[in-house]
């Protein structure tokens, strides 16, 4: 190694010590929840990155199992129908008229040897139900309610080519919480696109997870371009302790105002029943 190399090496590694070090130390802009304007977006919710029956767990698996991050998922969910937060789905599919394309990246390569996503074709589901390209069998309730909004498939990454931002807009949505697989794929790639177009955005760091493989850690890198790049990354308790706090319902959060009045009126009646006693 020469020294021009050495000093390189040296440089390189002072920045990214210096970078790790510096983490703490960035802002935390936050998001403040408005109702109305608040939605959920989950990427990816299907057999194939989130069941050891789908054909990319040998890649995902671990950091699924380790982020727990089905449940953490159906918690958004479930959280999502009970105070009224509108829930979209940006899916990832591939019809047969995708199969022959004449060139693609790394992952894209990947997922079509694995058959990952693939359907019969755009308007028929045949072989859908329980194939790869499902959703996870715990989070149908939660989709197919007739109010959860579904968007056009995705091809690579981002929601670029679908029509996920149209529709928040569309909504009056300029809040995201975003959650999903995978973490420094497509759940990512919205990030950076929502950001672009002006959003807000707070990612569930364990509601998401990566393809971990020897010397790629899918999972650590998102998690510093979310930290780096999001107004906030919160884990899903904290994420669901936010919402309940700040995206109650109006007529809910007066009740509970006015019971709170109440119950100071009836102590400071207790209170000067005491005194009058006393005397």
């Amino acid at each position: 190694m020469n020294k021009l190399t050495q000093i390189l090496t040296v440089i390189t590694v002072a920045f990214f010590v210096l970078i790790i070090s510096a983490n703490a130390e960035l802002p935390d802009p936050g998001v403040k929840f408005l109702k109305g304007h608040t939605a959920i977006v989950i990427t990816d919710p299907q057999v194939d990155f989130l069941s050891p029956k789908g054909v990319a767990w040998h890649l995902v698996g671990k950091s699924v199992t380790a982020n727990n991050t089905v449940e953490n998922i159906d918690r958004l969910m479930k959280i999502a129908g009970e105070m009224d937060i509108p829930l979209f789905i940006s899916p990832h599919y591939y019809f047969p008229t995708d199969l022959d394309w004449k060139h693609g990246g790394a992952l894209e390569a990947a997922m079509h040897h694995l058959h990952m996503f693939e359907r019969a074709g755009q308007l028929s589901l045949e072989g859908f139900d329980g194939s790869g390209s499902d959703w996870m069998p715990q989070y149908k309730k939660y989709i197919n309610n007739g109010k959860t909004y579904v968007s056009s498939p995705h091809k690579l990454y981002g929601p670029d080519s679908n029509d996920t931002v149209l529709q928040l807009r569309k909504r009056g949505i300029d809040q995201i919480i975003l959650a999903g697989m995978s973490a420094n794929l497509c759940t990512e790639s919205h990030l950076r696109e929502f950001m672009e177009q002006g959003f807000e955005v707070l990612v569930v760091t364990d509601a998401v997870a990566a393809a971990q493989l020897p010397g790629l850690d899918g999972y650590a890198s998102a998690m510093v371009n979310f930290r780096m790049i999001a107004n906030s990354v919160k884990t899903t308790d904290e994420t669901i302790k936010q919402i309940k706090k700040e995206l109650q319902e109006p007529i809910r959060a007066e009740l509970e105002s006015e019971e709170s009045e109440e119950k100071k009126a009836e102590t400071e009646e207790k209170k000067e029943m005491m005194k009058d006693m006393e005397k």
